[in-house]
């Protein structure tokens, strides 16, 4: 059995612009990771921006987001303590961990793209050649990051995320800070994706990214694979 220890890191953002909603992360993106990390053998620590509770998109409580991760989770006090309690960001350290998966929502659009944290975070990963990884809108999470040379991490590499299209229907285009498909482009990402709601992940060496929630369980397999190489 795998002794990996994989660090998660949710959103602390809970407003989803100015639209008067709330947002947070997405469950099923959270769940279906964890519990595949966690039957794996791997111990999970969970982490956000400003530590204590992690907010929850209640978009992703509806019924028809729900899967068989999800009702495990819904039944999971334990869990639901760690994500009531989670540790802060910047006490994180790549040193104690193996890996780093960021699970999407909308929250990651506004607190974790720019936060200066958590970019030296995923670089420190990168410079000790450990697996970073994403799902869905978390990959904004990437954006930012530069390599040794000063560039975006991610130019010339293969991506995916959340596309233009899935944005518009759930009709949040005018109100999320940026678009990330075409944020992604601008950075001289390669950038894929497959039809809108359907499982697709990529791996350009060490970076795992997920088009949408379907993803999630795909870029889990591609990490722990990475991991027991």
């Amino acid at each position: 059995m795998s002794k990996n220890k994989i660090l998660v890191v949710l959103t602390s953002h809970s407003d989803l612009g100015n639209s008067g909603h709330k947002t947070g992360f997405w469950v099923e993106e959270f769940a279906a990771p964890y519990y595949a990390f966690i039957d794996a053998g791997a111990e999970v620590i969970v982490a956000t921006p400003k530590g204590g509770q992690a907010p929850i998109d209640p978009n992703s409580e509806t019924p028809d987001a729900q899967t068989d991760a999800t009702t495990r989770f819904y039944d999971d006090k334990a869990t639901q303590y760690i994500i009531a309690n989670t540790h802060k960001l910047a006490d994180m350290k790549h040193d104690d961990f193996d890996a780093v998966f960021y699970p999407g929502g909308h929250g990651p659009l506004w607190d974790l793209t720019d936060n200066a944290e958590s970019i030296a975070l995923i670089e420190s990963f990168i410079q000790a050649n450990k697996p970073i990884s994403s799902v869905c809108h978390a990959p904004s999470a990437f954006l930012n990051i530069k390599d040794a040379n000063g560039e975006y991490f991610i130019k010339g590499k293969t991506v995916t995320g959340f596309t233009n299209s899935e944005e518009a229907a759930v009709q949040l285009t005018d109100i999320v800070p940026f678009l990330l498909e075409d944020e992604m482009k601008k950075r001289g990402a390669d950038y894929k994706n497959t039809a809108d709601w359907a499982a697709f992940a990529v791996q350009d060496g060490l970076m795992i990214t997920g088009q949408n929630p379907a993803s999630s369980e795909l870029v889990a397999e591609k990490l722990l694979t990475q991991l027991n190489k």
